[in-house]
């Protein structure tokens, strides 16, 4: 038996979070995860002589909780964060723009862009606009805009169907991972508020320059061995049982740990498995899944280090070639979220149905050879933020004293991003500090001392 102040299940972004804040204040700490890495579904892996990321991640400036992980990891150096918003958007058959902003206060700092984007015409500008700044007005308090459908909500505001998707499910679809129609107005207006409309900065894209199994899972396992935390990969928990003073942890094929205060940073069902009690529905909060498709050339066919892709199926595409190792050509990975419709298909059909478009938006790649195409899927890649989600969004206290929740899927006010991952842990964990501190004062068994007994019962 191992015995710890706080057990820690779950070794994403939100688990890594918690246990490096808990184990920087004194607490004894052990993390438990069931893969043999840590980092969650932001994770790498080798194919033949690259390295690939299961998926393409990218922050903002405003991600404040995220920015500071990368800060405690150490791994900063291994971003880059644009000095101002700058991308290209391509649409087949009309034309390219770019979105870039300029010094002045939001929402002017896109006023230049906005002027320039030939893929609304003036009058499509000019109702984006007006929706922008009654966006901007919104309450996010009002319990009512969670209920509501963003899409309903754009066509009030006069947005036509090219408006939606040259502009607004530009940012909410690699945001909220749903369209405008299937997205909570509540989540949208988080998203437009905090990221477009409120700082003239927020909106600058950040990304990883090395494998992400680099910037999170290796550079977590170091900071968290630094801290004196000790991390259980390759195990399981099977059961969370509550005694009178701490939690016993059952673990598959390895000795149980006792715990004061338990955080559980995992998803919704193994939070109902292991926490039945608790009276989390499982079900309430379904997922949208993201699909990543990924072509290595004999050439280059883009100087962009990301391009957006409007009325194509192709959303988004990054230039992944010095993160992979490639050593000639280039590898691009195309990023198609809320694909409900593609997650299933086989890789030669997604092949087929896409070449045509990446072509129709890189002209150069009909003539390059694609040296290699292979798909990831993330069945599960987010909670879908659909109208009337927040109310399967628990806090991370909980009923049962001393166990705690994290998770994106928790209640952050963002959406599943790498940014609620890591705000769901610091609440996790400044939740359970609070805790220890408050049974500290009342006389109880003092915070940091390992638990004594336990007599087990379901958690």
């Amino acid at each position: 038996m191992t015995t710890t102040d706080i057990a820690v299940v779950g070794g994403g972004l939100a688990g890594i979070t918690a246990a490096l804040r808990l184990a920087d204040a004194g607490r004894r700490v052990t993390l438990i995860e069931t893969k043999p890495w840590l980092g969650g579904l932001t994770h790498s892996f080798r194919r033949g002589e690259l390295d690939v990321d299961n998926g393409q991640h990218v922050f903002l400036r405003c991600c404040t909780a995220y920015r500071a992980l990368l800060d405690r990891l150490g791994v900063t150096g291994q971003t880059n964060l644009q000095d101002r918003l700058d991308f290209a958007v391509h649409q087949p058959g009309v034309g390219a723009a770019r979105l870039r902003r300029n010094n002045l206060p939001a929402p002017l700092h896109l006023g230049g862009a906005l002027l320039g984007y030939r893929l609304l015409s003036p009058v499509q500008r000019l109702r984006f606009t007006k929706a922008a700044l009654a966006m901007k007005a919104l309450d996010r308090g009002d319990p009512a805009l969670d209920g509501r459908s963003f899409g309903d909500w754009l066509r009030e505001q006069g947005q036509d169907a090219q408006t939606i998707r040259a502009m607004w499910d530009l940012v909410g679809l690699a945001t909220l991972n749903v369209r405008a129609d299937d997205a909570s107005l509540a989540l949208a207006a988080m998203v437009f508020q905090v990221g477009l409309l409120t700082d003239n900065d927020a909106a600058d894209i950040g990304w990883s320059t090395v494998p992400l199994r680099q910037l999170h899972g290796d550079a977590a396992a170091r900071a968290l061995a630094e801290a004196g935390a000790t991390v259980l990969t390759s195990t399981k928990v099977d059961a969370i049982e509550r005694g009178e003073e701490c939690f016993t942890l059952r673990l598959r094929d390895a000795e149980e740990v006792v715990a004061a205060q338990v955080v559980l940073a995992v998803p919704p069902p193994v939070a109902h498995r292991l926490a039945p009690d608790l009276d989390l529905d499982p079900d309430g909060l379904s997922a949208s899944p993201i699909v990543n498709v990924h072509l290595v050339l004999d050439r280059a066919v883009t100087t962009e280090p990301f391009v957006a892709g409007v009325g194509t199926p192709i959303q988004w595409v990054f230039d992944r070639t010095e993160s992979s190792g490639l050593s000639s050509g280039q590898y691009l990975a195309v990023s198609l979220s809320a694909a409900g419709d593609l997650v299933d298909l086989p890789v030669a059909e997604l092949r087929e149905l896409l070449i045509p478009d990446l072509e129709a938006l890189f002209p150069a790649l009909s003539e390059a050879t694609v040296v290699d195409f292979f798909v990831t899927r993330e069945r599960t890649a987010t909670f879908r933020a659909a109208p009337g989600s927040q109310r399967f969004r628990p806090s991370a206290v909980t009923a049962v004293p001393g166990l705690f929740l994290a998770g994106a899927w928790t209640d952050t006010g963002w959406p599943a991003t790498m940014e609620g991952a890591a705000r769901s842990g610091d609440t996790a964990a400044a939740a359970a500090l609070d805790a220890s501190t408050v049974d500290k004062r009342a006389g109880g068994r003092p915070a940091g001392a390992g638990p004594q007994r336990c007599q087990g019962v379901p958690a």
